[in-house]
């Protein structure tokens, strides 16, 4: 037990540090997972468990945005906002819902996750350098056909390694968000989704779990919940200033390592 529980500490902090960051989470969990000997069906639910930790830290850094959201329902901008989170929420839940078991039992494995990360890497690099100067500095004035934009993008992190904070920040620039207004809404979109799925596998995966499970959850849970909470701070610091040009450069050589180490 004590094994067990320095390894989902471990893959906590993997979570947590990487899940809203355009690097993949799910890509460095299934890698993560593979080196410390962390797998199985058991694995494969606590993995699902700890984004349930991740979320959470958005919502609770957000919480004064959330709650004013729910007191002022009814209202044309708050309206308007939660319209668009549903409108960019819809596409992956379902292309995620008619494809779930397909990628589970085929696409997660190292070698996919290697080569979606250098191809995403690429991506980014391309974007930063074409996209148009931007025309939406504020998530409140995200229109419902960037919304939808946006919501086709993340689509696209349905492929493992991939990641879904980078198709959905990209999706945002190549759709008139400025840096930050994009990262802004991949947090909230994040809420909804992240929350669809993880409850939906959760559901699927409850029999593969007993009580002697419950310390290893609530560890990565926590570990999870308070690395992201760091992790979403200093991001937001760094897209005021920076390009994504070093997390580009980061897919690209961790994906070719990976690669080169799964190869040989």
């Amino acid at each position: 037990m004590p094994g067990d529980i320095f390894k989902a500490v471990i893959l906590g902090i993997v979570e947590g540090v990487t899940e809203f960051l355009p690097v993949s989470s799910t890509g460095h969990l299934i890698l993560a997972g593979d080196i410390i000997g962390f797998s199985g069906e058991t694995a494969k639910t606590f993995e699902v468990f700890i984004q349930l930790g991740a979320v959470l830290s958005v919502v609770w850094l957000y919480r004064e945005k959330l709650l004013s959201s729910i007191k002022d329902a009814g209202a044309e901008k708050t309206n308007r906002f939660l319209l668009n989170l549903l409108i960019a929420f819809l596409p992956a839940a379902f292309f995620g819902f008619m494809t779930h078991s397909f990628i589970k039992r085929h696409l997660f494995n190292p070698i996919t996750v290697a080569f979606a990360l250098i191809i995403g890497g690429i991506a980014i690099l391309v974007i930063e350098r074409v996209v148009k100067k931007p025309v939406v500095t504020d998530i409140d004035d995200v229109s419902f056909k960037q919304a939808l934009g946006i919501g086709l993008a993340q689509t696209l992190s349905l492929f493992p390694g991939v990641s879904r904070a980078g198709a959905t920040i990209m999706g945002a620039m190549c759709f008139g968000l400025q840096r930050k207004a994009a990262t802004e809404f991949s947090f909230f979109l994040a809420i909804p989704t992240m929350f669809a799925a993880t409850t939906y596998d959760l559901l699927k995966n409850l029999h593969n779990l007993t009580l002697n499970d419950f310390p290893v959850f609530a560890a990565g849970f926590f570990v999870s919940f308070f690395s992201a909470l760091i992790v979403i701070k200093a991001f937001l610091g760094f897209v005021k200033k920076h390009t994504f040009d070093s997390f580009a450069a980061y897919r690209i050589i961790f994906g070719a390592l990976v690669l080169f180490y799964y190869i040989n």
